[in-house]
């Protein structure tokens, strides 16, 4: 399969998302399996995980954010990659991020500036997800946002994150599932 100049971001894809976990987004496992097959084609030309970490000197809001969320945070197997997406995490950057935004990563947005689209994967679609795909938007890029690769904390969540996705279409967004992105 021929690669093109997309960058593929699997965006928080940690522990703390499980099923049985404190932020569970339950159609984490399935959202899992569809994220491994995607990185098994090798469709994108690059590819980035994220991993969301608390921030050392947080400002404003993230102060209560720390206090509130003190033992996640403190836990090095919640903050970890799940295990069925290590060992493609051991072939792609992995970069750190304490804000919501993937935009935010200074390498992360340089990759994007090279790239035909920046297409999403990952957690949580009401937050992390969403927040980089309208920065994403607003740095000018083309985003694809791969709705069976993306988990929310419910069901309602990630149909309406996908709604809103689709309503940035298509001079923004392409919508669409992973098989198709794949094709």
């Amino acid at each position: 399969m021929e690669k093109n100049r997309d960058l593929l971001l699997v965006i928080d894809m940690q522990n703390v998302y499980l099923p049985g976990q404190e932020w569970a987004c339950p159609s984490m496992p399935d959202v899992t399996r569809k994220v491994r097959a995607l990185l098994d084609a090798k469709k994108a030309g690059d590819t980035v995980f994220t991993r969301f970490v608390a921030p050392e000197n947080p400002v404003g809001t993230w102060k209560d954010y720390n206090v509130e969320n003190a033992a996640v945070n403190a836990d090095p197997w919640l903050n970890a990659i799940v295990d069925d997406l290590q060992p493609y995490a051991a072939q792609y950057p992995v970069l750190e991020k304490s804000v919501y935004s993937s935009m935010k990563i200074p390498e992360l947005a340089k990759r994007a500036k090279a790239a035909e689209h920046v297409v999403l994967a990952g957690v949580v679609a009401e937050c992390c997800v969403l927040s980089t795909m309208m920065e994403a938007i607003d740095q000018g890029h083309s985003v694809i946002f791969l709705y069976d690769c993306i988990s929310g904390q419910s069901q309602e969540n990630e149909q309406a994150i996908r709604k809103l996705a689709e309503s940035f279409a298509p001079l923004h967004t392409l919508v669409m599932s992973s098989e198709e992105y794949i094709r």
